[in-house]
């Protein structure tokens, strides 16, 4: 059910206040190019500068825009596993297929603390649990180990896998329970992970490029690694434009420039500097992305 390249949605804003309909037409966007999957309110999607009621509404547009379509993992974790139950029996509530649910940060949790945080949620909540790794953003790993341990838990399902390191994401398919999903949570390192095991990517360059993204993972799961590998070499000037500066401020700016949505942040995120921006617009431009693409 999880499989295939899932986009990390941003959270459009229009004078401070979250863009439904903005929001609403990045979702027709990414269904009539083929995504496999949404998720709202990770990373991405600026979940840490939305209020609760904000959180619980861009969940509701987006599984009411998906209309079933598609998959909708939503983004529901927290540093606070109590905060985090919270958030994701709304998700549940409101009829998300999974919720998906980054290690908590700053607090930095021992292994242990981990896997008790995570199977306390997994028994408080009735829902299919995706684990989402992230040691650049949080400071603490999530090692294998503890991964494999959690995946014996019945609705933990799988993890988003973003350490970069394949050697640990080798170990985390080869000691988890068979049948365990293993996303890639970095765009650059998608081929590699399909190639040792890996189901997909949730994706922060299938935002502007849902076709391609999509294209290459499943050209690859459908045994056409020639056509896969073309698409990666492809998308690599992309992914490195998404990450000129801190995600999602590139992302948001390509989608601005193909005019899909204002180019607003909420601060601390602020426009790329001028430098950056002229970068990444020539890269979208040898890729052939412009405002021609903002019609679905």
């Amino acid at each position: 059910m999880f499989k295939g390249s899932i986009t990390a949605l941003v959270t459009p804003f229009r004078d401070g206040e979250v863009d439904e309909g903005a929001h609403r037409r990045l979702i027709e966007f990414q269904i009539a190019n083929g995504t496999n999957g949404l998720v709202p309110c990770g990373t991405t999607g600026e979940s840490a500068t939305l209020s609760y009621d904000e959180h619980d509404r861009v969940i509701e547009l987006t599984i009411e825009a998906a209309a079933g379509r598609v998959p909708v993992i939503a983004g529901t974790g927290s540093n606070s596993t109590a905060e985090t139950i919270l958030l994701t029996k709304h998700a549940k509530k409101a009829g998300a297929d999974a919720a998906l649910l980054i290690t908590p940060y700053y607090n930095k949790p021992t292994q242990q603390g981990l896997y008790e945080h995570y199977r306390k949620i997994a028994e408080e909540v009735d829902i299919p649990v995706i684990l989402y790794n992230v040691p650049g953003r949080t400071s603490v790993n999530m090692l294998p180990e503890t991964v494999a341990r959690l995946s014996e838990i019945g609705n933990i399902v799988g993890i988003k896998e973003a350490t970069g390191n394949l050697q640990q994401v080798s170990d985390v398919i080869e000691f988890s329970r068979k049948g365990f999903i293993v996303l890639s949570g970095d765009d650059f390192t998608t081929l590699p992970l399909l190639a040792i095991g890996g189901d997909g990517v949730i994706s922060v360059t299938s935002n502007v490029a849902p076709k391609e993204m999509s294209r290459m993972v499943n050209s690859f799961l459908s045994g056409d690694v020639d056509e896969a590998k073309a698409l990666h070499y492809r998308l690599q000037a992309l992914h490195r434009a998404m990450f000129l500066e801190t995600n999602p401020m590139p992302v948001k700016t390509a989608l601005a420039i193909m005019g899909l949505l204002q180019e607003e942040f909420r601060l601390p995120l602020t426009r790329m500097s001028e430098g950056a921006r002229e970068r990444l617009v020539s890269t979208l431009k040898a890729y052939g992305i412009g405002s021609q693409r903002s019609s679905i």
